[in-house]
């Protein structure tokens, strides 16, 4: 994750879906417009749902990352507000 100054970082593991875009939208709200969020996520419905709904929001995926333990990082660059 050394090519991206992460600004901020949410953990969803933990989390079911819808829940999961709801605190990823939430912590996308707080930060400023070009700012980059790291989420953490399970392996399944939120790698399947997150990404596809952080693009209908406008918001630009960076990179999706393979922790090879079933969690991935899905970075995301904040567009507008």
């Amino acid at each position: 994750m050394a090519d991206f100054k992460i600004d901020d970082t949410v953990d969803i593991t933990d989390v079911v879906c819808p829940t999961t875009f709801v605190k990823v939208k939430i912590a996308l709200e707080e930060l400023e417009e070009g700012e980059i969020l790291s989420v953490k996520m399970n392996d399944g419905e939120p790698v399947q749902n997150v990404p596809r709904s952080i693009k209908e929001e406008g918001h630009q995926i960076l990179k999706l990352i393979d922790n090879e333990d079933g969690t991935y990082n899905l970075i995301v660059k904040k567009v507008g507000d």
